[in-house]
């Protein structure tokens, strides 16, 4: 026998092994292609940015949502040659709008972003060409120095 009952704000429904055997006779409803909570991705059918899409991170909503929307529009309607060269001013007031909210937009530093053993790794005085950072062990540091740059 299947009942339901509530707990709080939660629906618990229990159905028996024969509840579950039985074919079911929901009715699936087709999509409305108008519907405005429909998840059609950042650009609209109609070309026009979905604000409420979940790959924007919340950015358009908040504090700065205005200053990031205009930013946004100005970058995705530009026709410029190079795309979003009239919107550095939007972006400005975007980024100093950010900056009054440190604790809603952190900034990333680049002591912390960067990985360890990279870049900061390698000896000040290392000649290696390679374009890649490496860190080099002290006992190897000698080697590498007297390297000729065609052997590397």
């Amino acid at each position: 026998m299947s009942y339901c009952k509530q707990e709080g704000k939660d629906r618990i429904i229990f159905v028996t092994k024969e509840d579950h055997e039985a074919p079911s006779n929901a009715e699936l409803v087709e999509d409305d292609p108008n519907d405005p909570y429909e998840d059609h991705g950042l650009i609209l059918p109609n070309g026009d940015i979905n604000w409420n899409c979940p790959c924007l991170g919340g950015m358009a909503s908040g504090p700065c949502g205005q200053q990031f929307k205009d930013a946004f529009s100005c970058f995705h309607y530009s026709k410029e040659e190079v795309k979003g060269s009239e919107c550095v001013d939007y972006f400005r007031s975007m980024q100093e709008c950010m900056q009054k909210y440190p604790e809603l937009y952190p900034q990333e530093d680049d002591s912390e972003s960067a990985p360890s053993g990279g870049a900061e790794a390698v000896p000040a005085d290392s000649t290696s060409t390679d374009s890649a950072s490496v860190s080099v062990p002290a006992s190897e540091e000698a080697a590498v120095g007297t390297e000729s740059p065609a052997t590397s």
